[in-house]
């Protein structure tokens, strides 16, 4: 145990908390929003459809601009894109908070995606190498159990700060994010003929981590939204409930991430995906048979824990698989997978109306499509001593 925390404290110092709290803020940033549904009908006197485009305003300019936005930071400098993404983030964040209407509202959160499109990218391709290589899968789970912290605490706060003024949780977003633009990040920009190229991701390697991230985002990482809506509407349970037994599965995830990484580190990728790929496809594949919410609780951690582990390995092959471009290695895998968690729900949530087991069960298919992706943008490949996965 205290070889396990002395590798932490190597991997989390103050050079590398600005990388890690910027992991903390994009998705804290994107779920924010969940609680406070109530409070911005209210403000704005609009309906709940109307006011989830507070929601998928965000993330649908974010998935776009993931296909090129790690490329970008790469050509501009890592550092000068996130300093001016951070600043860009934090004055769309002021707007959110003292937006009129909610169609400037749902602009300033359109602006919020867009700018959270560059922080996930550019500060983990950023990440990878500033540690030593052989402590990337460390860095990376931290970097992961960062953002999960991010998404269990964003609809518990956004929920307290509502019981005051829903406004506070952006001016907080903001500060938090004027205060990151002010860290410098390493990576200077590559003009010219150092430019970053495109070309190398579009490999085999990369399409293979582009399926795999759709296909996850898809089925078993996006398996909360069928898990919220099975306590509403199968246990009926509260919405209290249900955010908690939500949080519940955030928190492991965020707790297991730093663990999942250093396994990672000693199993390697083959080995790691086959495990937790598995694990998670057939886990949520049997939630849909449960029958009390005490014995949910259980089966949502052991998703949780599973997909917190195949998050993990997703994000280091990506920033591992394009040396020349890392960031929009890392981009354009995450535009998939976002992609994955805006279309997966309006497949399934349909199913779910007609036949909730059978919707866990595509979850769960799609898990194992999910593995087989993985594997072959793995394929027989080899990390070199370098931390760079190259051809045997």
């Amino acid at each position: 145990m205290g070889s396990m925390e002395s590798h932490d404290q190597r991997l989390l110092t103050a050079r590398t908390l600005p990388y890690y709290l910027g992991g903390f803020l994009g998705p804290f940033g994107t779920m924010v929003v969940i609680a406070i549904y109530p409070e911005l009908r209210d403000e704005f006197d609009v309906g709940t459809e109307a006011v989830n485009w507070s929601f998928s305003g965000y993330l649908l300019p974010m998935a776009a601009l993931m296909l090129v936005s790690g490329t970008i930071g790469e050509r501009y400098g890592r550092r000068r894109v996130l300093r001016l993404t951070f600043i860009a983030y934090a004055i769309a964040s002021l707007l959110a908070a003292f937006a009129p209407n909610l169609g400037l509202f749902v602009g300033a959160r359109a602006i919020q995606g867009a700018c959270n499109a560059f922080i996930t990218p550019v500060l983990l391709a950023a990440l990878v190498e500033v540690v030593p290589a052989e402590r990337s899968g460390g860095a990376v789970g931290i970097y992961a159990s960062f953002q999960a912290a991010g998404s269990a605490a964003a609809p518990l706060v956004g929920g307290l700060v509502a019981l005051l003024d829903w406004r506070l949780a952006f001016v907080g977003v903001a500060a938090v994010s004027a205060v990151l633009a002010t860290r410098p990040i390493v990576g200077e920009p590559r003009p010219g003929a150092a430019a970053p190229p495109i070309k190398p991701l579009l490999t085999r390697r990369m399409v293979a981590l582009w399926v795999a991230s759709f296909a996850g985002a898809a089925g078993p990482l996006g398996a909360a939204v069928l898990v919220g809506l099975f306590l509403r509407d199968e246990l009926g349970t509260s919405a209290a409930v249900a955010g908690s037994v939500l949080a519940i599965g955030g928190t492991c995830t965020a707790i297991a991430s730093p663990w999942w990484g250093r396994l990672l580190d000693r199993w390697g990728p083959r080995r790691s995906a086959v495990v937790a790929l598995l694990s998670a496809a057939a886990a949520v594949a049997a939630l849909g048979l449960i029958g009390s919410v005490g014995v949910m609780v259980v089966g949502f951690v052991v998703v949780s824990a599973a997909i917190g582990f195949s998050l993990v390995i997703l994000l280091q092959l990506a920033a591992l698989a394009v040396p020349e471009n890392r960031s929009g290695g890392v981009s354009s895998s995450l535009a998939f997978r976002f992609a994955g968690h805006a279309i997966g729900p309006l497949a399934l949530i349909p199913l779910f109306d007609r036949w909730p087991e059978a919707a866990f069960l595509v979850a769960g298919a799609l898990g194992v499509v999910m593995l087989g992706a993985v594997l072959v943008a793995i394929g027989d490949d080899v990390r070199s001593p370098d931390g760079v996965l190259s051809r045997r």
